[in-house]
C-alpha cells in the first residue's frame, strides 16, 4: 500500500492517490463520450433504418444506449449548404460615408450641441470645446475607424472637414 502524501489520508480513498481517482474519472469520461448514446443535441442527428422514412433522435431518451445494430442506423445528415467561410468586409469607403460617420460620432458626443455642428464648425471657437475634449474626438474618431492618429496630426484636426479629409487620404479614398 502506497503512502498518501497529503495529511488527511481520509480523501485519498484506500490508499490511493488523488491523482489517480483523477485519471479515473477523466477516463469514464472520454469512454462515456466515445459511446453512441442519445446525449447529442435534439435535431443535431436523425435515427431510422435505411429506406424509410426519418424520424428526430430526440425520440431517444436521454439515458438510453443505442444497441450495436442500432449505432448503424444513426447517421448525422449533413448541412444544407457547404461549409465556407464568409469574411465580413465593409462597404468601400466615400467621401459621402466618411463624412456621415465622422457627424454622426460628433453628434453623440455629449458636449457638442447638434443644432451648432457644421461641417466647418471649429471645435473650440464655435462649439466652445477645449483641448482634453479634442483629444476624446479624436480617441472616438480612432475607434470608429478602426486605426490610430498620431498626436502631432491630431493637433491639427479642428474641424469634422479636416477629420474627414484626413481619414480619406490615410484610407486613400479619393473622389
Amino acid at each position: 500500500m502506497r503512502r498518501c502524501p497529503f495529511l488527511f489520508a481520509r480523501h485519498c480513498g484506500r490508499g490511493r492517490f488523488p491523482r489517480d481517482m483523477a485519471a479515473r474519472a477523466l477516463a469514464q469520461c472520454v469512454r462515456s463520450l466515445a459511446r453512441p448514446s442519445a446525449r447529442l443535441h435534439p435535431g443535431a442527428a436523425v435515427v431510422g433504418p435505411a429506406g424509410s422514412s426519418w424520424r428526430r433522435f430526440a425520440a431517444l431518451s436521454c439515458g438510453q444506449r443505442t444497441r450495436p445494430a442500432e449505432r448503424a442506423r444513426v447517421q448525422v445528415r449533413p448541412p444544407l449548404a457547404p461549409p465556407s467561410r464568409r469574411y465580413g468586409d465593409l462597404p468601400p469607403l466615400t467621401l459621402q460615408s466618411i463624412g456621415d460617420r465622422v457627424m454622426y460620432v460628433l453628434k453623440l458626443y455629449d458636449k457638442i450641441s447638434p443644432e451648432k455642428l457644421q461641417t466647418s464648425s471649429h471645435f473650440m471657437k464655435d462649439l466652445g470645446l477645449d483641448s482634453l475634449d479634442q483629444v476624446e474626438i479624436i480617441m472616438a474618431m480612432e475607434d470608429e475607424f478602426g486605426f490610430e492618429i498620431p498626436d502631432a496630426e491630431a493637433e491639427r484636426l479642428m474641424t469634422p472637414h479636416d477629420i474627414v479629409q484626413y481619414i480619406a487620404n490615410k484610407k486613400d479614398v479619393y473622389e
